[in-house]
């Protein structure tokens, strides 16, 4: 049975990795001022120029019925079957719209992701495995569906001005923000953006001390994969999330740059750590090997900038 894996442009991974995993997907718009293109046509830094000058969010687009549905036909034409992981029902109207295009047609089951970005890659990565071990599609889906509730899905976010414009942050929350230079944690909960714990300082400062609480919190992960996604992240940030995430045993440590959609409703700087937290084995950080990690790191880009 050939199965084709699908996801909507929210997945937040580059075009390199979606052929390495095998994953179709269909672009939400995005519309700033009177342009309208696709995700992944329009840059985050793109996002955050128009912000700055217009000082107003710009509008994103779910994937609608009709767009829905000339997707699924044109796999099907391939295919014998489609798994299409959409972007959190709790947040978008485009996995509803999925679902009500899937009950009109064979062979295209719609997994409610109850996530967003790096988390649905998770999801779908692991679908596009199940369909390597030869698994049909009502299993994978069925396999899939019930993995929904191991991730852990969070992020720090640098600036609350993306999500008090974006209605998700008072004008109180904001004013506190700027005020005390908190950067909140954002955390997905049911399918649903929820505050976190609140970190203060440096950036890369408030990423060290997010990724040991969230590994701390979270800590039985399952270690074969991890994203670090981000919008336009320092180096520093980025590098801290690796030393941490390295010492705690993950084996493969993806970094990804967050699309137009997602990075239009969190800002610039915005960092998150994603993985399945359903591994048999409790975890800690051993702090001689964060050390080592750390010193490695340094040396690497003193050694990259000697270079240039």
């Amino acid at each position: 049975m050939k199965i084709a894996i699908s996801a909507e442009s929210t997945i937040d991974l580059n075009q390199k990795l979606l052929d390495k995993y095998h994953i179709h997907v269909v672009p939400f718009q995005v519309v700033l001022g009177e342009r309208i293109d696709d995700d992944g046509a329009i840059s985050g830094q793109e996002i955050f120029d128009f912000v700055k000058t217009n000082k107003i969010l710009p509008k994103t687009v779910a994937v609608n019925e009709y767009a829905f549905e000339e997707h699924f036909k044109k796999l099907l034409s391939e295919y014998d079957a489609v798994i299409h992981v959409s972007l959190s029902s709790q947040i978008s109207s485009a996995c509803n719209n999925a679902i009500n295009v899937s009950k009109r047609m064979d062979n295209v089951y719609v997994v409610d992701s109850l996530s967003l970005s790096t988390g649905i890659a998770q999801l779908a990565i692991y679908a596009s495995k199940l369909v390597d071990q030869g698994l049909d599609a009502k299993e994978v889906y069925e396999k899939v569906k019930d993995r929904v509730n191991k991730l852990q899905v969070s992020f720090v976010v640098n600036t609350t001005e993306y999500l008090y414009k974006g209605g998700r942050c008072s004008s109180l929350a904001r004013l506190g923000s700027l005020l005390l230079r908190i950067k909140p944690q954002i955390v997905l909960r049911e399918g649903k953006l929820i505050p976190g714990k609140k970190y203060f300082g440096k950036s890369s400062w408030t990423v060290r001390d997010y990724v040991k609480d969230t590994l701390e919190e979270f800590n039985t992960p399952d270690l074969s994969l991890v994203f670090i996604t981000h919008s336009h992240a320092t180096p520093d940030m980025i590098s801290e999330a690796q030393i941490l995430l390295k010492s705690a045993g993950f084996k493969e440590i993806v970094v990804t740059t967050a699309g137009a959609t997602i990075s239009s409703h969190c800002g610039p700087k915005t960092l998150g750590i994603l993985y399945f937290n359903d591994g048999n084995k409790t975890i800690s950080l051993n702090k001689k090997e964060v050390k080592q990690h750390k010193a490695l790191h340094k040396e690497k880009a003193k050694k990259e900038k000697n270079e240039k």
